[in-house]
């Protein structure tokens, strides 16, 4: 069995650029994603570092810049696997010095750009970082080249990619900082950055090693995610000539749902293909071949076929944005609850079941209406995590092998037992499930509206009308003698409002008239929920009121849920 050789060595900038290394980045890696908030704390933290003083610069003490990880052999060639923000964003601050620097001090910042090659003797300019084919010649022409990036003011961000938007801005930013420097000062900075700040550069020759480094270096809180490594793994799959394209297709889809959201794409397409609990971290099921979950044998198709669709799915849902020939206002809704679910169990059969059926509108109107009374209804039974993921198991087994999904037994249906359970909860003391009950509130409020649910206020409270803590000679009492009396209907459904705004804690104990004028009303005399409107128009508030208004919304709920 061979060994692999993992080689970290801590190294100043000026070896790192120089002709031990000729790096790349691979077309699998992420677009250049730093914006100036991040350089922003690079320029800033180096200036600090450098200080003020006039000590040598040997000594000052030395700045770490963090790690990177490279595939690299014997030769200098060296592709970058984690560190492409960093090594781009530095070759970035070196133009910018080399720019505003005296002649002979720039002549010598360009070394660590490139090196000069000799037309006589053959030998070709040799860039110290290549960027993405993408962005290269844009990276060579504005930064690496002399002279040029006076000229990026005049350039057009509308005819950028991001990347490139992001490249001009922060070499712009980086210009503008150290043209507030005396000449003085942005030598020595010059001197500090390239003799006296490290990067230790770890380098293995074998890729799947780099991975294992990486992904170690990611469970530490670094910025490569598992969505990195997946992608390298897939695309690095594809023919060379292709690769480019399929790149531009995963970044176009990442850049369309977020990076966080995309990366959790991946989680649910292990769950749609694997239909159990994870046993390990993504990663580590993926590299098991015996795993299943991500079909790679073919990774145009896995791209095709898997992951496109199935994102297209997620993004619908997450914004919100299905378009169909019918019912597409009121799948969007259901999109809108389940948003508010408070687990994403939910989303591996939400996602495969639209990716499946995407142009049939009746058939998701009828499987969300479902999917949405189930999520509900677990999330009211404070169903735990192996519990939920159990019964989306099975879901996902049904919608895959295309078994009806309305019969009695199916996981998509409640049973008798939970329907009775449920009923159990809603009718109890509600007020008391600080989980659950803004949610019950909210989706009685939009029933009882019949309207869409654009809650939009940014804070609604659920308030009590018979108050927890009437004061002595509060016609309350009167109303509800006894402790028993009250605990019977206080925190119940029946009792329950919602309000929009913060209002005085001391109102919330008014008598019954005082406290619809002053509490339950905005400013214009007017309240914003259908169930606080209810109350307004009553005249007293007693327990035999209580006693009907809970029936009524009890019953509006069976409605809702087919309970």
């Amino acid at each position: 069995m061979s060994t692999v050789t993992i080689q970290a060595n801590q190294l100043p900038i000026h070896r790192v650029f120089s002709e031990d290394f000729v790096f790349t980045v691979p077309l699998y890696q992420r677009p250049y994603a730093w914006k100036i908030e991040q350089a922003g704390e690079l320029f800033n933290d180096l200036v600090s570092a450098l200080g003020d003083g006039d000590e040598n610069i040997d000594e000052i003490n030395p700045y770490f810049l963090g790690s990177i990880v490279l595939i690299k052999e014997d030769k200098p060639n060296a592709e970058i696997v984690d560190g492409q923000q960093r090594l781009t964003t530095l070759t970035l601050l070196i133009a910018a010095l080399r720019m505003l620097a005296p002649k002979e001090i720039a002549e010598e910042l360009t070394s660590y750009l490139y090196q000069k090659g000799k037309a006589v003797a053959g030998i070709p300019t040799v860039y110290r970082l290549t960027v993405r084919d993408r962005d290269a010649e844009f990276f060579r022409e504005y930064v690496q080249t002399e002279g040029k990036i006076i000229n990026l003011k005049e350039l057009s961000n509308a005819k950028l990619s991001d990347s490139c938007k992001n490249i001009k801005d922060n070499l712009l930013f980086f210009v503008d900082q150290l043209q507030h420097l005396s000449q003085e000062t942005i030598l020595r900075l010059s001197q500090f950055i390239i003799t006296r700040c490290f990067l230790v550069v770890v380098s293995t020759p074998d890729i799947d090693s780099a991975y294992r480094i990486f992904s170690v270096m990611n469970n530490r809180g670094m910025d490569l995610s598992h969505a990195d490594i997946l992608k390298a793994e897939i695309i690095g799959k594809i023919m060379t000539q292709q690769q480019e394209n399929y790149s531009k297709k995963w970044e176009d889809t990442e850049e369309k749902l977020g990076r966080d959201i995309f990366k959790s794409l991946f989680s649910h397409i292990r769950m749609i293909y694997s239909k159990s609990k994870p046993r390990e971290s993504i990663l580590k099921e993926f590299f098991d071949k015996n795993f299943k979950a991500f079909p790679l044998q073919y990774p145009q198709q896995f791209i095709d076929k898997i992951l496109l669709p199935l994102a297209d799915a997620f993004y619908d849902i997450q914004y919100q944005v299905y378009e169909g020939s019918l019912w597409t206002d009121e799948i969007n809704i259901l999109f809108q609850w389940l948003q508010l679910i408070d687990n994403s169990d939910w989303i591996p059969p939400a996602i495969f079941y639209l990716s499946q059926n995407y142009n049939n509108p009746e058939l998701l109107l009828r499987f969300f209406s479902d999917l949405d009374r189930l999520a509900s209804c677990l999330m009211i039974q404070r169903a735990n995590i192996n519990d939920r993921i159990e019964r989306y198991s099975k879901l996902l087994h049904v919608i895959d092998n295309r078994e009806d999904l309305y019969t009695p037994d199916s996981p998509l249906q409640l049973t008798s037992k939970e329907k009775e359970n449920i009923l159990k909860i809603l009718n109890g003391d509600l007020y008391l499930i600080k989980k659950i009950r803004s949610y019950v509130l909210l989706r009685l409020d939009s029933a009882l509206a019949e309207g869409k649910p654009a809650y939009t206020f940014s804070n609604i409270t659920v308030e009590h009308v018979l108050p927890q803590n009437p004061s002595a000679d509060s016609e309350w009492l009167t109303l509800f003698p006894t402790q028993e009396d009250k605990e019977k209907y206080l925190h119940r459904l029946g009792n329950l409002v919602l309000l929009s705004s913060g209002k005085n804690s001391m109102a919330q104990n008014f008598d019954f008239e005082t406290k619809k004028q002053k509490y339950f009303t905005t400013k214009k005399g007017i309240c914003n929920f259908a169930l606080t409107t209810q109350v307004l128009m009553e005249k007293e508030w007693t327990p035999e009121i209580i006693e009907k208004r809970q029936k009524v919304l009890i019953d509006k709920l069976k409605e809702l849920w087919r309970l």
